[in-house]
């Protein structure tokens, strides 16, 4: 499945205003990856978002509007949760959990090269 260009066009503003250092997009699963030092912290596949929220804060996330489980292989991948397309109409809330994959990315050491 491709990614929306569009939709990658607005996260990479939303990066940018950020100022989270260490950032590297690539095409993975076929879409697109944001890592932080190494460490994936939100991806585009399709017309939704993919967020690292990581494990302890993962019911809470999908407790929240327009999110559902991340799922490639028929098991959800806890820690993980889709941004529906509902979800990203308003700036305000693709910022939010962008910058709320960005956060948990950061809180991780960086992978071994990378930072």
């Amino acid at each position: 499945m491709a990614y929306d260009s569009k939709l990658a066009d607005r996260a990479f503003a939303i990066v940018e205003e950020a100022d989270c250092p260490g950032v590297e997009s690539c095409k993975m699963f076929g879409g697109i990856g944001y890592l932080v030092y190494g460490n994936m912290a939100f991806g585009i596949l399709g017309e939704r978002l993919i967020i690292r929220v990581g494990p302890d804060d993962y019911a809470e996330a999908l407790n929240r509007a327009h999110t559902a489980p991340f799922d490639l292989t028929g098991r959800a991948m806890k820690g993980w949760v889709y941004i529906l397309p509902e979800g990203l109409q308003r700036k305000e809330s693709m910022r939010h959990w962008i910058r709320r994959g960005l956060q948990f990315a950061t809180s991780l050491p960086p992978k071994p090269g990378r930072g």
